[in-house]
This record gives structure tokens, C-alpha cells and sequence, in this order.
């Protein structure tokens, strides 16, 4: 049985009101039993056993997909600003998770990760979210957890030979931080034709919480772009996809700067077809980042030699062959996939031309990788097996400086520039999956994966000790290893699907053990807090004394997960989503950095022919397993009640409104940054509090 989930619910409790529904049905992933699936607009992917199901239940509560994918067992919101959120699974976080934006995978456009992948995920444009259960299949690339792809609106072919014209609009309200979005898709589509334009707006102002108002946290993003498909025969189609996101002034408090523009640009040129008994696929594809930030817009400005912009822009440029066929009753994939990759840095003073320095100078990153994997039915089981190998080099240039730098920095840059910039490994992935059916209602269920992950470049390749931490947010410094060892996890995984007329209950138990985790610990173990090397008194003038730096180390994730639900009449039903993850270090007495305390979602939800009303209550744990060594701070359990409904006005117009926080409850997530805002209204150093008690609407339009 697939699983779709809308604000907590599954398959099961969604089937149960199928019949209220007539949504079209929307293509499945590749197996559905290992994939959870988030439907936000007027379509829905469905289970091999349902019908149609209602829709558009997802509260509208972040501007972008990290929000909805935090509400799935393991999952979390790392929350580093409106359009800056990263998703957490099950402890792992950044590019450990395989991120992709319609299948397509490209880098950050700085280095503190202000645009992480879903930064480019608005919701009006999203028409549903997939995420792995445990680690993402090989064909995916390689990742150390699951692997989540945010599937944007499509004009699909039509029926006839005759243009069809269609559109998929959806404008959203939020009163917490007076934020409007409005955007879709529309466009005209014959049998062997389709043409689309996509455009989205969005403009947020300071967000309100139960402290106050934060100052400086507004935010701003536009969308557009076009794709074309043409069916040359009946198995041979070639495709053409371009977007433009150009992101405005944004606040992000828990950096040492704001987003001035994020100007991104991506396209993609795709071709599939059949020779004999495989299909093929062949994409080629392009991204460009540009990206400029400060500490003077949007916040107090600092003392004019204090004053800082940084120009960052990262190109990637990718190629991928696919190849599938049956074979045995299940499908074989094989595939061959190229990503060259380009980062820039330079941070400046715009007072004076004669400071600039660039911390990650002229960085190249690459990857070839094969794989191939099998999916199918073996005895009584279901199995999935797949391998992959990655051969990964890297490279950087040498830095420059201007005449306004000290002596510090410029001894640390002669001793980078003194040493070997490249690297280069072979990693190799593997996965297997294997689902038991037991009865009708009961399936066993487990997984053994190895998975891996090379450094990027703040962490391989950061000379200079700033704040720059590919999107910690904690306000350490930190600086890199050129010889880090790739990140290798051995994980181990068992739990069961159960699903009957009135309950269901998928619970997982997991452990990961990862060799050479990349974290950052004390520069100078032996005389921490003295600075007593040029590293340290750099670091010193930045305003940390004590610096970190990124080095493997030995680590262990482990915990349980679970969603589950109960039928109490035709029209209640109760809805839970459960999350408990424990990160520890194996080569030292610490736990992990940054991970999410244990949480429970429950949910009951009245429903009727054409609307539904749910109240729900996010119940969230104390956090004090932290770790010493990042200085990380604890954090008190929290609770949270919500409310939100929808009507299907039509087939064609559906309304969501919800209520979040509604006692106005003050809390501080574990995962959200350190303030570094003097004029946000929350000291400095203290943790970003959640925001407070707001109305939301949401209406879709659909012809």
C-alpha cells in the first residue's frame, strides 16, 4: 500500500473518505511502499487501493516545501529564515539529504546555505513533495538519508488533437508575518503538444511571535518560467524546462548577513524514447547561482570598517543516461550521471574598494557516477537492490586579497596556497530493501544500506576563519581540511506496515553508524580558549577566540519513527505522526550537533462530503542531549495547537484556512539559529523563538 499523507494523515484515513473526491490522479514514484507523498494542490497520487482522495490539507505555514516535509515521521524543520528552511532526517541534515526540484539536483548558491534546494520549492507552484522512507535509492545519487523531490505543476498533454487550454492558480494569505503568495501554472496542450508558463509572487514582512515582532525578517521571491514537450511517436518525447527565481531583500537573523538577491537561473533539455525492450532517457541540465548578502540592509549597520557584502555565485552543470527494461517481474535500472560544479566567493566592504578576500577562491567540485538497481517481486517478498559508484575529484584556486587586509589573514592564505587543493576518491553506495507480506493487512519491512557523502567546500576548502558553516547557524567560526575523508554510513532499519478498515501503524526502528562524520571540533585541542596560533587570533579579530574546524569523526544515529491512525466513525478519524532521533560521537564522550528533540504530531480530523475541519497539537520534547563541543544550547519541550479545514467550493475552486498557534504559545525550536541581529528584538546568542498566534487562507483555482 503507497502512503499519502495530508497534514499527518495516510493512506488509510484518506481512503476512507475517497468517495468524496474526484481529483485526478497524479503519476506514482517509483515503488510507492517506500515513499511518503505530500499533496498540496488539486491532484493526488494514489494507492494502488484507493479511488481519489481530498486534497489541499497541508496547512499553509512556510513559504516553501521544508515546512511540509517536516510533518513526516523523522523528518524536521531547520529553520534558518522564511526562505532558508532545511529538512532534517532522522539526524541528518544539509547535503547528506538528497534533495532534488522535479528530479532535477544543483548546489547552494553561497556558503552558508541561504538557498538551500527547497529554497526554491514556493508553494504555489508545488504540486506535491516525495520523500524516502529511510535512504534514497542509488538511481538518486549519492546521500547519506532519505532522498526527498518537490514535484512542481505541469501542463499535461491533452486527449485530442484539438488545443486544450489549463491552469493551476493558488494564492495564500498569512497574517503572522502579513505574507502573500500567488502563483501557478497555465498553459494549452494537444495529443502530441504542450506548452506552459509558470510565474509565482511573494512578499512577507517582519514576522510576529509571542515575544514580539522580529524586526528584519521579511522576505521577498519571485518565479517564472516556461517548459515545452513534443511527442515525436508514441515512445519518444523531448522536453525543454527553464526557471527564474529572483529572491529580494530577506532577513535571516541567525547569519551574519541577509539575503540582498538570490538570482537563480536553471534550465533542462531532456529526451526519452524506446529501443526494443528498454527505455531510454537522456537529460542534460544547468544552473547558475548569483548571490550577494550584507550586514547594513536589513539590520543595525556596524561601524563603516565593520560593514560587509559578500558576492557568491555557484554554476552546476549535469548530464544523466538512463536506461530501464523488465526483467525477472521487476524493472532494471542502469544509469550513467555527470555533475561539474563552480563556487565563488568574495566578501567586501562597500566603503572600501581596498578590502576583499576571497574565503572559497575559485572552487570546482565533479562527480561521475554509475549505478544500477533491481525492483521487483522475489519468492514472497518485495525486494529492492541497487549500487552505485561515484568517482569524485576537487580543486580550488588561490586566494586574493586587497590592501585594506591585515597580516593575519594574509599568512593564512600563503599556507593554503602553499598546500595541495585537490582531492579525489571513489565512493561506493549500496541499498537493499525487502517487504514481506504477511496477511492482508500486516507487511514486514527492512533495509540495510551503506551510503556516502564527500565535503563541500566550506568544509574542504574554507582557509579563513569566519562564520561561513554550510547553514549551521550557530555563530562559531569555522575553517576546513583539505584531506577530509568522504562521510560513509552503514545503516540498519526493520518495522511493519499495518492497514485495516479502521487502524493503521507504520513503525520503524533504525541505527546508522557513520565513519569520518564531518563535524566541527576545536581548532587547537590542546590550548582551547588561548590563541596562541594565527588561526586563532584571526579567528579572534572575527569575534570568536575559539574556532572550530572540520574533521572526521566517528558517529552513531539511531531512534524510531512512526505514523498511525484510527477510524472512529464514517466522519472522525485520529491521525499521529511520532519522532525520536538520538545522535551521538563514537570517538569522544558528545552527542551530535543540531538534533531534533523527539516529537509527536496528533491530529483529529471531522470530514464530510465537500469540506473538512481537523484541530491538531505538535507536542515537542526538552532537548538536552547537545553537544559540548559546539557550544550548542538546550532547549525546553513545547506544545503547540493548530487548527485548520477545507471546502471544495467545486471541482474547480477549493478553500483551506487554519489557525496556527492558536493559544499564542511562546516556544524556541531546537532547530532554529542563534540570533545575529542587534536589532531583531531578541538579544544576540539567544535562540530564534517560533512565531506566534496567525490566521492563514488558501484558495485554488483550477480549469
Amino acid at each position: 500500500m503507497s502512503v499519502i499523507l495530508f497534514a499527518g494523515a495516510s493512506a488509510l484515513a484518506l481512503s476512507a473518505a475517497a468517495s468524496t473526491s474526484t481529483a485526478e490522479a497524479a503519476p506514482q514514484s517509483d515503488n510507492p511502499r517506500w515513499v511518503d507523498v505530500i499533496t498540496v494542490t488539486g491532484r493526488s497520487p494514489l494507492s494502488p487501493d484507493a479511488t481519489a482522495v481530498p486534497t489541499e490539507l497541508a496547512p499553509a505555514v512556510a513559504p516553501d516545501a521544508a515546512g511540509l516535509a517536516a510533518r513526516l515521521p523523522g523528518a524536521a524543520l531547520v529553520d534558518n529564515g522564511a526562505l532558508s528552511g532545511q529538512v532534517q532526517y532522522r539526524g541528518l541534515y544539509g547535503a547528506r539529504v538528497a534533495v532534488r526540484l522535479d528530479g532535477q539536483a544543483f548546489h547552494s548558491g553561497g556558503p552558508n546555505l541561504m538557498d538551500p534546494p527547497l529554497h526554491y520549492a514556493p508553494a504555489p507552484l508545488l504540486e506535491r513533495l516525495e520523500v524516502t522512507r529511510g535512504p534514497a535509492p542509488v538511481s538518486q545519487g549519492p546521500s547519506l538519508s532519505a532522498g526527498v523531490n518537490a514535484v512542481f505543476k505541469h501542463v499535461d498533454y491533452a486527449e485530442t488533437t484539438s488545443p486544450v487550454l489549463s491552469a493551476d492558480i493558488t494564492s495564500i494569505v498569512r497574517s503572522v508575518d502579513e505574507s502573500y503568495a500567488v502563483g501557478g501554472v497555465a498553459g494549452i496542450a494537444t495529443d502530441r503538444q504542450r506548452f506552459e508558463v509558470i510565474a509565482s509572487t511573494e512578499r512577507g514582512e517582519d514576522r510576529d511571535t509571542p515575544y514580539g515582532t522580529l524586526s528584519g525578517t521579511g522576505h521577498a521571491r519571485d518565479v517564472y518560467g516556461m517548459g515545452y514537450g513534443l511527442r515525436l511517436t508514441a515512445n519518444t518525447e523531448v522536453t525543454a524546462d527553464f526557471r527564474r527565481q529572483e529572491g529580494g531583500e530577506t532577513g535571516n537573523p541567525p547569519f551574519p548577513m541577509d539575503i540582498r538577491y538570490m538570482d537563480t537561473s536553471t534550465s533542462r533539455l531532456g529526451l526519452t524514447t524506446q529501443v526494443e525492450a528498454w527505455s531510454l532517457s537522456v537529460r542534460a541540465e544547468h544552473a547558475r547561482v548569483d548571490h550577494a548578502m550584507n550586514n547594513f540592509d536589513q539590520r543595525p549597520a556596524p561601524a563603516p570598517m565593520r560593514l560587509r557584502e559578500t558576492l557568491a555565485s555557484s554554476e552546476t552543470v549535469t548530464f544523466g543516461f538512463d536506461a530501464e527494461r523488465a526483467l525477472r517481474d521487476g524493472v532494471l535500472r542502469l544509469g550513467l550521471d555527470r555533475a561539474d560544479i563552480r563556487h565563488d566567493t568574495t566578501i567586501t566592504n562597500p566603503m572600501n574598494a581596498d578590502f576583499f578576500v576571497t574565503p572559497f577562491p575559485d572552487v570546482e567540485l565533479a562527480r561521475t557516477g554509475v549505478y544500477a538497481e533491481w525492483e521487483g517481486p522475489l519468492s514472497a517478498y518485495e525486494l529492492y537492490a541497487g549500487v552505485r559508484l561515484d568517482a569524485h575529484d576537487a580543486d580550488a584556486g588561490e586566494p586574493s586579497l586587497g590592501a585594506a587586509l591585515p597580516m593575519g589573514p594574509r599568512m593564512l592564505a600563503a599556507a593554503f596556497s602553499s598546500a595541495d587543493h585537490s582531492w579525489d576518491d571513489v565512493t561506493v553506495d549500496g541499498l537493499l530493501r525487502l517487504a514481506r507480506p504477511v496477511t492482508e493487512t500486516l507487511t514486514l519491512r527492512g533495509a540495510l544500506a551503506r551510503k556516502s557523502r564527500v565535503a563541500g567546500q566550506v568544509e574542504r576548502y574554507g582557509w579563513l576563519p569566519i562564520t561561513a558553516s554550510g547553514g549551521l547557524a550557530d555563530g562559531n567560526t569555522y575553517v576546513g581540511t583539505l584531506d577530509l575523508n568522504p562521510e560513509v554510513a552503514t545503516s540498519l532499519e526493520a518495522g511493519f506496515d499495518y492497514a485495516s478498515d479502521r487502524a493503521y501503524l507504520r513503525p520503524t526502528v533504525y541505527v546508522a553508524w557513520v565513519d569520518d562524520y564531518i563535524q566541527g571540533v576545536p581548532a587547537d585541542p590542546n590550548t582551547p580558549g588561548v590563541a596562541d596560533t594565527p588561526l586563532e587570533m584571526v579567528s579572534a579579530m572575527n569575534g570568536d577566540p575559539t574556532p572550530l574546524r572540520f574533521s572526521n569523526v566517528d558517529a552513531r544515529l539511531y531512534g524510531f519513527d512512526a505514523d498511525f491512525g484510527l477510524v472512529l466513525t464514517p466522519s472522525w478519524r485520529l491521525d499521529g505522526v511520532l519522532t525520536y532521533v538520538r545522535g551521538e560521537r563514537d570517538d569522544v564522550d558528545d552527542d551530535l550537533y543540531r538534533i531534533t528533540p523527539a516529537s509527536l504530531l496528533l491530529s483529529a480530523t471531522y470530514e464530510q462530503a465537500v469540506w473538512s475541519a481537523t484541530v491538531e497539537t505538535l507536542m515537542v520534547a526538552e532537548q538536552d542531549k547537545v553537544s559540548a563541543e559546539n557550544s550548542e544550547l538546550e532547549t525546553p519541550g513545547h506544545v503547540v495547537l493548530n487548527a485548520y479545514g477545507r471546502w471544495a467550493v467545486n471541482d474547480q475552486v477549493s478553500l483551506s484556512a487554519g489557525v496556527e498557534n492558536i493559544l499564542d504559545q511562546p516556544y524556541r525550536d531546537h532547530l532554529a539559529g542563534y540570533n545575529r541581529n542587534s536589532g531583531l528584538g531578541v538579544p544576540v546568542g539567544e535562540r530564534l523563538p517560533g512565531a506566534g498566534a496567525g490566521v492563514w487562507l488558501r484558495l485554488n483555482t483550477r480549469f
